[in-house]
């Protein structure tokens, strides 16, 4: 098997870091990588904005309000552990990565592709940090939808929309992958 099939296979999302630092240079050759993805028309629709301690400070209230009111929902009473895991999921990854695709209201067709070309980027971003041995998690948590987070980022809700949170760093542990048996998606037509 190739070394690129070798990477996309044993790729798996990682929940829990290290506290091993990742260099700039590493994730430098990801967003390389990230910036070569597919895109139609050349559009290069997407962003990546690395979050700084400072800047995830600022989405901790908010994050702990949707922390609550989905504790709320599910009727779980402790909040407060709700909280502080919420907090800990901003708080204590090594790097975290907003990223964004940029909008076009009035063409819903080149919207579509953009998301489609930004995914491709994101997954091209996954795959290069991974075969650097850092792990990545993608995350689409209510925070990363919500008016705040757009406004704490400095990000133009009417320009750019939040796709997810990249959560970046090195494994503390790899888990099994779930898989599901290829026939089950695969169609050959005649």
């Amino acid at each position: 098997m190739s070394r690129v099939q070798d990477i996309i296979n044993s790729r798996r999302t990682i929940y829990r870091f290290s506290d091993l630092p990742v260099s700039e240079a590493d994730l430098e050759i990801g967003f390389t990588a990230a910036n070569n993805a597919p895109c139609h028309k050349h559009t290069f629709p997407w962003q990546f904005y690395v979050l700084g301690h400072e800047t995830r400070e600022k989405l901790l209230d908010r994050v702990v309000e949707l922390a609550h009111e989905k504790a709320e929902k599910k009727g779980d009473f402790d909040k407060d552990l709700a909280g502080r895991k919420a907090i800990s999921k901003i708080r204590d990854v090594p790097i975290m990565i907003a990223v964004t695709s940029k909008l076009s209201p009035n063409d819903q067709f080149r919207e579509q592709e953009d998301f489609a070309a930004t995914v491709c980027s994101l997954h091209n971003l996954v795959l290069s940090l991974w075969d650097l041995g850092i792990g990545s998690q993608w995350s689409t948590g209510s925070i990363t939808r919500d008016s705040s987070t757009y406004e704490h980022l400095e990000i133009d809700e009417q320009k750019e929309r939040i796709i997810g949170f990249l959560k970046v760093g090195y494994p503390e542990m790899t888990p099994e992958k779930k898989t599901v048996n290829p026939d089950k998606f695969k169609h050959y037509l005649p």
